[in-house]
């Protein structure tokens, strides 16, 4: 995560919708909204590609460099509500982790194309914690993915390790394509406080 993540980003709040903007917000939350406009506005992303998780609405928004929406999906998310690991996460197996450590933290990340230990392609958020947003895979069917995913309720999309999970079509036609050849920036807005309250608190 870097330092100057949201920095001025509440300034916007009252001026957000009307920003001069590539981007197509009208399905994106007002958070991320907020958020999208801001990045855009201050160039944050740096030329590169974006991508917003919004906890909150359960959704994942893949933007160009210029801040043009590519895509949105619906994404399953960590099981536990929270905006931060726990401190011993990087030395931690995911299938360690208890019910109540299962979560996405919020922040901003340089995202990375990778694969993992079954050399599946995914995108890292966070190498070290084994944060990455990746397809939908098969699972216990008591889990229920595939119909959390189609639910119209992000109430029910918490139920990861913590990563970011899309349905497989969304992530070959639009994640892999944009966030799967090079470096990008990863936006996880918090869930438990406002997107102002979060960064503010961390002296950002």
């Amino acid at each position: 995560m870097r330092s100057a993540i949201f920095a001025g980003l509440w300034v916007w709040g009252s001026i957000a919708c009307a920003a001069a903007s590539t981007s197509d917000t009208s399905s994106a939350s007002p958070d991320a909204r907020l958020a999208i406009h801001w990045i855009v506005e201050h160039h944050d992303n740096q030329d590169k590609p974006f991508a917003v998780v919004d906890k909150k609405a359960g959704q994942l928004h893949i933007h160009a460099a210029d801040g043009h929406l590519i895509g949105s999906s619906p994404a399953l998310l960590g099981l536990a509500p929270g905006d931060t690991a726990i401190p011993d996460i990087a030395r931690r197996a995911p299938a360690s982790l208890r019910p109540f450590e299962r979560t996405t933290p919020a922040g901003r990340f340089e995202s990375q194309p990778g694969r993992n230990l079954h050399g599946e392609d995914i995108v890292w958020l966070d190498y070290a914690a084994s944060l990455a947003i990746h397809r939908l895979r098969p699972a216990a069917a008591s889990e229920r993915r595939a119909q959390r995913l189609a639910s119209a309720s992000p109430a029910d999309n918490r139920i990861s390790l913590g990563c970011v999970v899309v349905p497989v079509a969304f992530y070959e036609q639009v994640v892999a394509p944009v966030l799967g050849h090079a470096r990008a920036v990863v936006y996880v807005l918090p869930e438990d406080q406002p997107v102002r309250g979060f960064f503010e608190a961390q002296g950002l």
